[in-house]
């Protein structure tokens, strides 16, 4: 396979911090918001809540950036009585926190409520449902920050964006959107929000809010599990690259692109064979590149062939679970 990296080296991307607590040593912040976040509240099909904590008192204030992510250690055993171990959330927050001078910080987090498939028992998330338990004042072991490569660009104003996401993917958008029109920047923005139903949209007046304040953002929804409103059928993130074909290519079509993917496992994909769909061969090799002969049967790909034989270049950002 071409490496297109070779080619195109892609934006430059800043220099992060890094584990500055790690799971054996977190700081300690102080849950200060926990409120439902989907569009339907309690009708939603999930729980999810937008969680605010401070970490003012801790030496990790103000040394994350949008994009990174930071741990939690939920207290407690599990069945094999060791402690739990750390679980990573996408922060949901500008670089500068919730408040502008990164004392709080917020993440998205689901409950997780499922059935073990052996015996049909209840399973439940540890650390998500104890996150969502938390009340006001209750305090939070914090460890991080973590990542540096789903990052906006150290020289922000210089790229246009598309950004997919599914889910609880929205959180790392919800900081990079806020981030960059707090900015001021010229770049040209589209977020893409899929969900099964639109009770389920996270952020979503937020967004609309948003979209009607800034000329150069747009936030469309894609809805799985019915009609949207506009009256296009049903359809996935990357349903929207063939409604709104002609701005992707004004965003997506010169060499200020970047595409941003965030979700269940899987999407990336459905975004690959949208992207080449919308902006043909030439403009599809920007962002993904392929074996000779996989681009014409892109029907045929599977994920299996996920790095290897189908990639994503050096201005497509991943971040699939």
């Amino acid at each position: 396979m071409a490496d297109a990296t070779v080619r195109d080296p892609g934006p430059a991307l800043p220099e992060v911090e890094m584990h500055i607590r790690k799971p054996n040593d977190p700081a300690t912040g102080v849950v200060v918001e926990s409120r439902l976040c989907t569009t339907g509240g309690k009708k939603a099909a999930g729980i999810v809540r937008h969680i605010v904590i401070d970490i003012g008192a801790t030496e990790i204030a103000g040394r994350f950036r949008a994009g990174q992510s930071f741990g939690v250690v939920p207290p407690g055993e599990d069945e094999n009585g060791r402690a739990h171990k750390v679980r990573l959330y996408s922060i949901a927050s500008p670089t500068g926190g919730e408040d502008g001078s990164g004392r709080l910080l917020a993440t998205t987090v689901k409950r997780v409520v499922d059935e073990h498939w052996e015996d049909h028992g209840l399973f439940l998330g540890v650390a998500s449902n104890w996150l969502c338990d938390r009340q006001i004042g209750d305090e939070v072991p914090i460890t991080g920050p973590a990542g540096k490569r789903f990052l906006l660009p150290a020289s922000p104003d210089e790229h246009d964006y598309a950004f997919f996401a599914t889910g609880t993917g929205i959180a790392p958008f919800r900081g990079m959107v806020t981030e960059l029109l707090s900015r001021a920047v010229r770049s040209q923005i589209v977020l893409v929000m899929g969900t099964a139903y639109g009770t389920d949209l996270l952020y979503d007046e937020e967004l609309v809010g948003l979209a009607a304040k800034h000329p150069n953002f747009t936030y469309l929804t894609a809805l799985s599990r019915e009609s949207q409103s506009d009256g296009a059928g049903r359809m996935y993130v990357q349903g929207r690259l063939d409604t709104h074909a002609e701005l992707f290519r004004r965003v997506l079509g010169g060499d200020r692109g970047l595409v941003y993917a965030c979700g269940l496992a899987g999407m990336e994909l459905g975004i690959m064979r949208g992207l080449l769909g919308c902006l043909g061969p030439e403009g599809f090799s920007r962002y993904v590149a392929v074996e000779p002969g996989l681009a014409s049967d892109p029907g045929a790909w599977d994920r299996k062939m996920i790095p290897r034989q189908i990639s994503p270049t050096r201005r497509m950002f991943l971040e699939v679970y």
